[in-house]
């Protein structure tokens, strides 16, 4: 494949690494400092997409990739209030997108395990339901979607449960994620459920960015011939 690597920060450094270990061709690093390099990329030149760029960007470079005919994989996060505006528009013009807040493929299955637990859950309600997440102190958006997307696993599989707030809560309606930013952490998620009498804790911690990486380009690898808006259950399931 021919890869444009749409944000060239550490986790764009580490996507060009995986994907020239898998063989791909880095067509075009784009960056801040090289935006103005965009015009330049299209179908013709280019296979696919991958996009860890910023939140206040992301939805201007998904929208360019669509207009493009370039079939994206994006992991940015933050910006997902108009998530339902880029769904219309893909499907709309047939476009390609692949949109994950983690490629990590022990996060998924960490997402999964989180469901399960939150359903065997719901019935014991002494319990406090809280999230924690740690990010390294370039992580613009807080919560993480990760931390989102765990949130709504649980509400899916907790009544009780309606909303987040990103602080501790005491509301039982809500559930609180506690957001930490420290030096050269990947990424941790910790839920946990306290009583009186005991915790039950689940938790992920990526050691590296290499995890992330690797499921981004796999999944490009994967959505390349596919049309639709997409995600990590699709290419679990394939």
């Amino acid at each position: 494949m021919k890869i444009v690597i749409l944000g060239y920060g550490k986790m764009g450094r580490t996507i060009e690494e995986v994907a020239l270990k898998r063989r791909h061709e880095i067509a075009w690093k784009i960056d801040v400092d090289n935006r103005q390099k965009l015009h330049q990329v299209n179908a013709s030149n280019s296979d696919i997409v991958i996009e860890f760029s910023q939140p206040e960007a992301a939805v201007d470079n998904i929208k360019w990739a669509l207009e493009q005919k370039i079939p994206m994989v994006c992991g940015t996060t933050g910006w997902l209030d108009q998530w339902d505006e880029i769904v219309q528009l893909y499907q709309e013009k047939n476009g390609t997108l692949f949109y994950a807040s983690n490629y990590s493929i022990g996060v998924n299955i960490f997402f999964k395990l989180n469901q399960q637990l939150a359903g065997m859950m719901k019935q014991y309600t002494d319990y406090h339901i809280e999230l924690e997440e740690i990010h390294h102190t370039q992580k613009k958006d807080a919560p993480s979607g990760t931390a989102i997307t765990l949130a709504q696993g649980i509400f899916q599989h907790n009544p009780i449960k309606k909303s987040w707030v990103n602080e501790t809560t005491q509301d039982p309606s809500q559930l609180g994620i506690i957001s930490k930013r420290e030096d050269a952490v990947p990424g941790t998620h910790t839920i946990t459920y306290s009583s009186e009498v005991d915790n039950l804790e689940i938790k992920h911690t990526a050691h590296s960015r290499k995890g992330f990486a690797l499921g981004a380009v796999m999944a490009a690898e994967w959505v390349i011939d596919k049309k639709g808006v997409l995600g990590m259950e699709d290419f679990l399931a394939k």
